[in-house]
C-alpha cells in the first residue's frame, strides 16, 4: 500500500510537470456503474483519501473513452460493463491539467476489489450512500444520476 501511495505522489507530480511544460491534459473518466437493482457502484482507493468514489481512470492516447471506461471498471472490480453511454464531459475538474469524461453503464456482475489499487467495492442503495463520500461526488452526483437516467430513458426509447 505505500508503495501505491508514493506512485500517486509521483503520478500527480508527473502530471503536472507535463502539463507546465508540454501543456498535455491527462484524460480521464468516471463510471456510473449501476446493477440491476440500479444501485450504484463506489470505491475505496488504497492511496489517498479514504472515501467512497466512482471508480475509472486514465484514458490512453487513441484509447476509445467508452472502451477505457469498461478497461478500468473491470480491472479495478471485475465487473463487465453493458449498456455502456457517454454522459460528456464531467464538471469536476476547472484546472486545465485534466479532461474528464462522464460514462454510465450497467453490469450484471458482482464487484470485488482488485486489493492492490481498490480496498473495496460494493454496490450501494442510492437511498444509503456510504460515509465519508467524496465531497466532490457529493456534490455532484444528483446532477450526475439526471444525466445517466435521462440518457438510458432516450436510449431505450
Amino acid at each position: 500500500m505505500a508503495g501505491l501511495r508514493l506512485a500517486h505522489a509521483v503520478r500527480r507530480r508527473w502530471w503536472w510537470l507535463r502539463w507546465r511544460l508540454l501543456g498535455r491534459t491527462v484524460r480521464g473518466c468516471r463510471v456510473l456503474v449501476f446493477d440491476s437493482e440500479e444501485r450504484l457502484l463506489l470505491i475505496r482507493h488504497s492511496y489517498g483519501k479514504p472515501h467512497w468514489t466512482l471508480p475509472g481512470g486514465g484514458i490512453g492516447r487513441g484509447e476509445d473513452i467508452l472502451a477505457a471506461a469498461a478497461r478500468e471498471v473491470h480491472e479495478e472490480c471485475a465487473c463487465r460493463l453493458i449498456e455502456v453511454m457517454a454522459l460528456g464531459e464531467g464538471d469536476d475538474v476547472a484546472d486545465g491539467l485534466h479532461q474528464v469524461h462522464l460514462v454510465a453503464g450497467w453490469t450484471c456482475d458482482t464487484a470485488m476489489a482488485d486489493g492492490r489499487e481498490i480496498v473495496a467495492a460494493r454496490f450501494f442503495a442510492l437511498t444509503e450512500l456510504p460515509e465519508p463520500l467524496s465531497e466532490k461526488l457529493a456534490a455532484r452526483l444528483p446532477g450526475y444520476l439526471t444525466r445517466a437516467k435521462a440518457a438510458r430513458a432516450v436510449r431505450l426509447g
